[in-house]
């Protein structure tokens, strides 16, 4: 096995012929191709304002044209039963891997807000820790409640618990949306079925298994950094409980009760259970987990292959979501209509992020055909750094560059795949890289962010005061989390 920390070996760059526009021939040409693809993303994202879907295919196919790469090549032929072109193959390679489980956790995480789970959960921690111990308490639900849900989702749900607990306390908001959103954005950054580890773990052909492991391995170290830097903030940043969008969230939660009783509905008596909670977020974790290491403990026999099939994340997610429709649905009251609706509204705003997650296949897919990659490759050997700093670098070049981490991993993934083709690393090992691109994506959020707006807005927290506490939260959360995946890679 390759040396953990060693760089891409070297590979021959195959030429191209037959392209619609080859600007430079050999490796110079290449990389300079690629370094104006990546420049041309930038700006049709920054400066354009180009959705990330429509640029990401934009500069795949001029970035495949300009290296050398045919039309056929590229789209395939008329006759279609003659090959798969790197379009298709990059966009249905990825997709198929990521689309099934990115719809089964979303319908879940809307079961578990729509229902109370995040609110039961909050309010459980409160009661276990006290009012001393409640910023503590707010991080640890972002943490739990922050695997189902999108990041923006779990701000929506679980800003009026801080606005609650800020305002009886009568201290700094900071003190307390501060650890809530380091949980939120560890989640989502590090763990599935979040979008940006699931693409990643499909482009580097890694077992979602060691993806959550080395994920809670790396996140968790990483959020403690980002706790102790929120508490410290938090005392010395003094910022009031926006009194608007207390009275909003009042407003909220009327129409929705008013809502439910016009549909016949009402609220039930008992509040989920937090045993509830843990149970439906913990199993599809827990079967994932267990296939991955029965691959390791087990010889192949019949008890294996059921651990397998139950912890494959298609049906241990499934599983997750049946389990939360009865118990959470069904149990207390919901009609399948109910649950129908929310399942299918949950699915809406998933189609712009599978789209970027396909974009940023076929955009690796063209890298790769074009001999663009190996030529990368040769390129960073030389630089002598080892692949997992790479990987960190280049997604927070991308992250701070255009704002959105889901471009910055799909892109970097699909750079840094062919960097360690050949070498031989473990499943555990290059979970790590992908640790260290996640890692890299949430590094600095600033205005062009969407994350940073929305802070902003649900806290009252002014810009400036944004990017002293919520900027730098994440460039903590960021390099410890990259510092913690290249220390055990040098070890795994």
């Amino acid at each position: 096995m390759a040396h953990p920390l060693a760089a891409a070996p070297v590979a021959e760059t195959p030429p191209h012929t037959g392209g619609l526009l080859l600007l430079i021939d050999g490796t110079a040409g290449l990389l300079t191709v690629a370094a104006l693809g990546i420049a041309l993303l930038l700006v049709l994202i920054i400066k354009v304002r180009l959705q990330p879907f429509v640029a990401l295919l934009a500069v795949s196919i001029a970035v495949g044209l300009s290296a050398g790469l045919s039309v056929t090549e590229l789209f395939g032929t008329v006759q279609r039963s003659t090959s798969v072109s790197l379009i298709e193959s990059g966009m249905g390679g990825i997709l198929g891997h990521v689309t099934i489980i990115i719809g089964l956790g979303t319908m879940l995480g809307a079961i578990l807000e729509v229902s109370g789970g995040a609110e039961a959960l909050s309010a459980r921690l409160l009661n276990l820790f006290g009012e001393k111990r409640a910023p503590l308490a707010m991080g640890l639900t972002g943490l739990i409640f922050g695997i189902p849900v999108f990041f923006d989702v779990g701000i929506f749900v679980l800003a009026p618990i801080v606005y609650a607990a800020a305002k009886r306390s009568g201290k700094s908001i900071l003190l307390y949306c501060m650890p809530l959103l380091a949980g939120l954005s560890m989640t989502h950054a590090f763990l599935p079925p979040h979008p940006g580890p699931v693409a990643a773990a499909g482009l580097f052909k890694v077992d979602l298994g060691w993806v959550i492991l080395m994920g809670v391995v790396v996140g968790v170290p990483a959020v403690l950094a980002a706790w102790v830097y929120a508490a410290w903030i938090g005392k010395r940043l003094f910022v009031a409980v926006p009194q608007d969008m207390v009275e909003a969230a009042e407003e909220a939660r009327a129409a929705v009760a008013a809502e439910q009783a016009a549909a016949g509905r009402t609220a039930p008596e008992q509040p989920v259970a937090l045993s509830t909670v843990f149970l439906i977020i913990g199993t599809p974790l827990l079967l994932i987990l267990a296939a991955t290491f029965s691959s390791i403990a087990l010889d192949p026999s019949t008890p294996r292959s059921v651990v397998e099939f139950f912890g494959h994340p298609f049906v241990a997610l499934t599983i997750a979501l049946l389990m939360a429709y009865y118990l959470l649905g069904i149990r207390r009251g919901w009609s399948r209509k109910s649950l129908e609706q929310v399942s299918t509204s949950s699915l809406k705003p998933v189609g712009n992020i599978l789209l970027v997650v396909g974009a940023g296949g076929v955009f690796g897919a063209v890298l790769k055909g074009s001999g663009i990659a190996d030529a990368l490759a040769d390129a960073f050997h030389d630089v002598g750094l080892p692949v997992v700093l790479l990987a960190w670098l280049i997604s927070v070049v991308l992250r701070v560059a255009q704002g959105s981490a889901t471009v910055a991993i799909v892109t970097t993934a699909g750079i840094v795949v062919p960097l360690v083709e050949g070498q031989d690393l473990s499943q555990a090992h290059l979970a790590l890289i992908i640790m260290a691109i996640s890692a890299g994506s949430i590094f600095a959020s600033h205005v062009n962010d969407g994350g940073f707006w929305i802070v902003a807005k649900y806290f009252g927290i002014t810009e400036r005061d944004t990017l002293k506490s919520w900027t730098v939260l994440e460039t903590v959360l960021s390099v410890a989390g990259f510092v913690v995946a290249a220390v055990l890679s040098v070890f795994i």
